[in-house]
């Protein structure tokens, strides 16, 4: 942890204040700050955080916006920090590239306990399962596991982190139903309490990555009442 960068972004010092003990008690040492938006995207760029906390309320632009943009040039966890609680703002911050979001007032260790989880999550999604040359070939698209790609009708698409190992569990088990809580549990690794949003945005954003018409989805179907597959005439090779 002593070389993680996290970027917290606030405009109340105090809540600044109040995650720098905390997280300096966590082991964490490169921590840097901002106050606004503006400043956020330009110390992103310079000091290229492993992880952000960003609130979306910022005095010069929203937080949500501030994420679109560092979605442009990086996929590190943004952390969204708001008094908002309306299920639309969450889904807006996830559709926007946000990986959690934690309401105000909120207990402080439990962001840190969040910070981690986010960190654990991408060092497993980018360490190889195994060694040999893993395929999932489905035809239209394929996912190779190895080189951490996906290939959708001979073309590269890139694919984020979380989205990439969701998209491979599911291509593991092809024709399989899953529930929402059973692919958080899967994929995030720890036990589903009311992230049904976040499953749904990133299996929204698979589609759009991998469907031809993602509001028909042909592949990654919803089974009503069930869950989601992929579907798989044959079974998806793995080479």
């Amino acid at each position: 942890m002593s070389d993680v960068r996290i970027l917290l972004v606030d405009d109340e010092e105090s809540i600044i204040d109040i995650l720098r003990i905390v997280l300096t008690k966590e082991g964490f040492q490169h921590l840097y700050t901002a106050y606004d938006g503006q400043t956020a995207m330009q110390l992103c760029k310079k000091v290229q955080p492993h992880l952000v906390i960003l609130d979306v309320m910022l005095p010069d632009m929203e937080g949500f916006d501030v994420c679109r943009e560092i979605r442009k040039f990086t996929d590190i966890p943004v952390l969204f920090l708001t008094a908002k609680n309306a299920d639309l703002d969450k889904l807006i911050g996830f559709s926007m590239g946000g990986d959690d979001y934690i309401t105000k007032p909120f207990n402080p260790l439990e962001v840190a306990a969040r910070v981690k989880a986010q960190l654990r999550r991408i060092q497993r999604a980018h360490l190889p399962e195994q060694k040999e040359t893993s395929i999932y070939d489905f035809g239209h698209f394929c996912v190779d596991l190895e080189a951490g790609q996906l290939i959708v009708e001979g073309k590269e698409v890139p694919c984020p982190a979380m989205e990439f190992k969701l998209l491979a569990f599911l291509c593991a088990h092809p024709n399989q139903i899953f529930s929402k809580q059973q692919i958080y549990e899967q994929v995030w690794g720890e036990e589903s309490i009311g992230d049904d949003n976040t499953v749904m945005v990133h299996i929204r954003r698979i589609r759009e990555r991998i469907e031809p018409n993602p509001s028909k989805p042909q592949y990654l179907v919803t089974v009503r009442g069930l869950g989601y597959k992929i579907v798989a005439k044959q079974r998806g090779k793995l080479l």
